[in-house]
């Protein structure tokens, strides 16, 4: 499998990250991109400063590996990172400019920002987590201007991370 190894580290990390989440309950985080907001970006602020979520708040990554308009993240992968399904708009802080989208070989439309296919991070059970952020060293947030946001997320006071 040609992505074999960061995407079992993917999953580690998603099982990790829901086990000291305290979620509660059996409920899953919805990730489908079929939120109440899912179909518009904004820009939020969060503990790396301002990053592109969907209209509910969830954060929302970029996948290096990925090219223009153009994903592999296949299988596992996308059971670990979901898709931003369907053609967004612009809300709060976004460049209209900037919003785009692609048809996926499964025939699925993919929501992209500055040419990068979004995703969400399965790990993230709430609106401005970011359990996904430096996964493998692949996977990042976006800034406004649609640049990856490369740093760690900030420790709190009770020493872990936002």
């Amino acid at each position: 499998m040609r992505y074999g190894r960061w995407a079992a580290a993917a999953v580690l990390a998603m099982v990790a990250a829901l086990g000291t989440a305290g979620c509660g309950g059996d409920e899953e985080p919805d990730v489908t991109g079929t939120g109440s907001g899912a179909a518009t970006l904004e820009v939020n602020d969060t503990a790396l400063g301002e990053a592109l979520t969907d209209g509910d708040g969830r954060t929302l990554y970029l996948f290096t590996l990925d090219s223009e308009d153009a994903s592999v993240c296949e299988g596992e992968c996308l059971e670990a990172w979901p898709i931003l399904e369907g053609e967004p708009e612009a809300g709060d802080g976004v460049d209209a400019g900037l919003i785009g989208s692609f048809e996926r070989a499964d025939g699925t439309t993919q929501a992209s920002y500055a040419g990068h296919p979004l995703y969400y991070f399965s790990g993230d059970t709430g609106a401005g987590d970011l359990t996904g952020q430096g996964v493998e060293g692949v996977w990042w947030v976006l800034d406004a201007s649609g640049t990856a946001v490369e740093d760690p997320v900030p420790e709190q006071d009770d020493g872990s991370a936002y």
